[in-house]
């Protein structure tokens, strides 16, 4: 037996919650190798993002086709691409049959409100990208940014079923809207539901929300996860539950951490059992 090869396209995170590093832990936690490609450098921590270094475009491709030409990829995730000139590099990559199981993580604001793309990039991401994916992975914010939509008008379960079945005419062949986000005073709102549109078939997720302020870098988890089913073998509607199932376990343990001064990292690898 020997672990299967994922592929992470995303920036690293210095505070080490999010991004590169994210998915490396997701990664080990799933029991696959992982393999990088790195898109930008950020100076950041739990408080915020302070600076930006993009790598170019075709250093990234280059680091992606290092990997696919010595490793047999069973499944990508892209995370932070930061430039729609990378997001069109990376498009090519999957056109050309290099990114198999492509999950698209449309990272385009951070949690603490930086935003992480140049202008640009949400045309991009819809024209060039989101029709080579098997699932995108768009939280409530991003998924209306994409719309072109006032996320304070996403308010329900019908809403975000709505939200995605407009994403899905993008291309993808399916799309997991996160709601994460979702914050009306109402007893539903006690849970964090995910709604997957595809294949015919609305699935939601839910899950218990986690009271606690260490959060960062859940989305790049969820979505690293959704790749290792994929990769795995494992069917999309699966490979959903179980990483919603990994990331909720993985907020419980880390609820009570004290890592820095704002929004903390989630407990990847299962150190508090």
């Amino acid at each position: 037996m020997q672990p299967i090869t994922v592929l992470t396209i995303a920036g690293s995170d210095s505070g080490g919650g999010a991004g590169i590093q994210a998915d490396l832990r997701t990664f080990a936690a799933f029991g696959v190798h992982g393999t990088t490609a790195l898109t930008a450098l950020t100076a950041q921590n739990t408080v915020g993002v302070t600076s930006v270094l993009n790598v170019d475009p075709e250093f990234v491709a280059a680091q992606v086709l290092a990997v696919t030409e010595d490793f047999d990829v069973k499944s990508v995730k892209t995370g932070m691409l930061a430039t729609p000139a990378t997001i069109e590099r990376v498009a090519r990559l999957a056109a050309d049959g290099l990114l198999p199981h492509l999950v698209v993580d449309p990272v385009l604001v951070s949690s603490t409100g930086h935003v992480l793309m140049q202008d640009g990039g949400v045309e991009t991401y819809r024209d060039a990208l989101l029709p080579l994916a098997e699932i995108v992975t768009p939280n409530l914010r991003e998924g209306a940014l994409l719309c072109g939509l006032d996320v304070r008008d996403v308010r329900s379960h019908d809403d975000m079923s709505a939200l995605a079945h407009v994403i899905l005419g993008f291309g993808p062949t399916y799309v997991l809207v996160k709601g994460g986000h979702l914050t009306l005073d109402s007893p539903a709102m006690r849970h964090a539901p995910d709604i997957l549109v595809g294949g015919g078939e609305v699935v939601i997720f839910d899950a218990e929300r986690v009271t606690t302020s260490n959060d960062h870098g859940t989305g790049c988890s969820l979505a690293a996860a959704i790749a290792c089913g994929l990769g795995l073998g494992r069917p999309i509607v699966d490979a959903t539950r179980d990483a919603k199932s990994y990331v909720l376990a993985a907020l419980i343990g880390g609820a009570s951490w004290h890592l820095g001064h704002g929004h903390g990292p989630i407990d990847h690898l299962g150190w508090s059992e």
